[in-house]
């Protein structure tokens, strides 16, 4: 298998996401905001690119969940946290989502066979269901306003080692960049939740109050579930088609 990791959105091509597997990773706070919110029962997540985008999607009984620069969109339901998407709040229903970074990494996968969101909880899944699914894989890392984000790396880094481990190392060939994240990852494994307070992103979110938040998203290998791009919304990958491909 051919594994790229891509830095951020603004370095992936279109053309060259298809017939791959994608899968998105926005640890802070996209991809894990979406993990959760299926895991806890939701119907489907709608990402979308703009606030007024979102606005034209809702119908009656959808909720409206997004961010701006971490603060919640006036007016929506939710903002970007994980926390907020408690089983009592989503079971059963569909969320229009839109962040800054996360729902246009998955808009700008588009071409791509299948389209995975990915984050350190459900990491070990997302190596699982890429190997099920039988494509070449990119993991495409959202970054901030098109800039890496380290715990985005650290992320592919997770998805990596699990790939390698399960398919052995002659048969996964991985991008340079993804070398040094698996590199990163396997330094940082072992306090990750020091590692993302200790980045970027990590120190601007704890000072916006979101402490309980990072506790949370740097936690892996946690959920087993792997939202999949379907009928231009994300579901959960049903289990029994990962486990019969393999």
């Amino acid at each position: 298998m051919h594994i790229e990791v891509v830095a951020n959105i603004g370095e992936a091509r279109s053309d060259d996401l298809l017939h791959k597997t994608v899968i998105v990773v926005d640890v802070l706070r996209a991809t894990s905001t979406i993990i959760t919110a299926l895991a806890n029962g939701c119907k489907a997540i709608v990402p979308v690119e703009t606030v007024m985008k979102a606005k034209e999607q809702v119908q009656e009984g959808d909720l409206l969940g997004g961010e701006r620069y971490c603060k919640k969109i006036p007016g929506f339901d939710f903002g970007n946290s994980p926390l907020e998407y408690t089983r009592e709040a989503v079971q059963g229903k569909r969320i229009i989502l839109t962040t800054t970074n996360g729902t246009r990494g998955i808009q700008k996968s588009m071409k791509a066979d299948h389209i995975l969101a990915g984050a350190l909880l459900n990491g070990r899944a997302c190596a699982q269901a890429a190997i099920a699914l039988k494509k070449d894989t990119v993991i495409l890392c959202a970054g901030t306003q098109d800039v890496f984000s380290f715990e985005d790396g650290i992320c592919a880094g997770l998805i990596l080692e699990e790939l390698t481990y399960t398919l052995g190392e002659k048969n996964v060939l991985i991008n340079d960049f993804g070398l040094a994240m698996r590199g990163s990852y396997l330094h940082s494994k072992d306090r990750l939740f020091e590692t993302l307070v200790s980045c970027a992103n990590g120190k601007k979110m704890s000072r916006s109050g979101f402490h309980d938040d990072l506790i949370l998203c740097a936690k892996s290998n946690i959920m087993d579930q792997v939202p999949i791009w379907e009928h231009d919304q994300m579901i959960l990958l049903p289990r029994s088609l990962a486990r019969s491909t393999f």
